[in-house]
């Protein structure tokens, strides 16, 4: 193993891995490990990819998860494990529905509902992928090792087991009024496991990345992660539509048509690198201003 401040690759998609392989408690309770090196509020996105991991494990195999939807009630503490109950509302003919909640210390920090499908025909149509610059032409942007914050100061990030690669990174931290929309190709460093739920959790992870960010981009005063605002998670909603491989480009297409009382609505599609629409995303997060912010005329 390397030293733990220069994991490689490999290492830290064996991290994520771990993170996502709940461990069975029996009676339908999972507990979900903390990260290696963790340090304050737990990733939303670690929560959910946890959470799904967790009904997965009650789900037949021929039932994969077609939606979620969560809500982030407390910020969950680096400092303990987590610990998910499943409920199991619904074994039906074609369809399975699962509760979840997530607790640490015997507080509720999340809870999530989650259906299952039998695959089935049926009539099929999709949107058009946005035309944009292969992964290949850009370079990585929030797998880098630093973040430069509005006053001109460095902070060292340590390295993510996701790459991401914006297609336009500048309007991150530009100070101009920029449209609410984003594109960001994704994928995991290193390869991953054959196993379709596994690959479901994965795109769950990511997709708490960034998304949250379109909501402000309208807004040069107000930037994530420079203190300019707080900003969380407050719901998260997730359509599986179809079959992919978290470990290949996928764009991150995103946008936010509104932001209001301190929050901001996001929504996000996610498409394989031939097109194929393979995940729809929303998500409303709290992006309250540290000073006061202008009253609308």
């Amino acid at each position: 193993m390397t030293d733990n401040d220069n994991p490689t690759p490999q290492e830290l998609v064996a991290r994520l891995l771990d993170l996502l392989d709940v461990k069975d408690q029996g009676g339908d309770r999972f507990e979900g490990a903390r990260k290696i090196g963790g340090i304050g509020r737990v990733f939303g996105g670690q929560v959910i990819g946890q959470a799904l991991a967790s009904a997965e494990r009650t789900v037949p195999d021929d039932r994969p998860v077609h939606s979620l939807h969560a809500y982030f009630l407390r910020g969950g503490s680096e400092d303990h494990e987590i610990d998910f109950k499943v409920e199991r509302d619904l074994d039906g003919g074609s369809f399975s529905n699962r509760r979840v909640v997530a607790s640490q210390l015997g507080k509720t920090i999340f809870n999530m509902i989650a259906s299952f499908q039998r695959v089935e025909p049926g009539a099929e149509h999709t949107t058009t992928m946005p035309d944009v610059p292969a992964p290949e032409t850009l370079t990585s942007t929030w797998s880098r090792r630093h973040h430069t914050m509005r006053d001109g100061r460095v902070v060292q990030l340590g390295p993510r087991p996701i790459e991401l690669r914006a297609v336009d990174p500048d309007r991150w931290s530009s100070d101009k009024v920029r449209e609410p929309v984003s594109h960001i190709w994704f994928r995991s460093v290193a390869p991953l496991p054959d196993s379709a739920k596994l690959h479901r959790a994965v795109l769950a992870y990511a997709s708490d990345m960034a998304l949250l960010g379109t909501s402000v981009l309208p807004h040069p005063d107000l930037r994530i992660g420079d203190g300019s605002i707080v900003s969380a998670s407050l719901d998260h909603a997730i359509w599986f539509h179809d079959d992919f491989r978290a470990d290949e480009w996928m764009l991150y297409a995103c946008d936010s048509p509104w932001a209001g009382r301190a929050r901001g609505f996001n929504r996000g599609r996610i498409y394989t690198r031939d097109g194929r629409l393979v995940a729809s995303v929303a998500q409303e997060g709290l992006i309250r201003p540290v000073a006061p912010f202008p009253a609308r005329d």
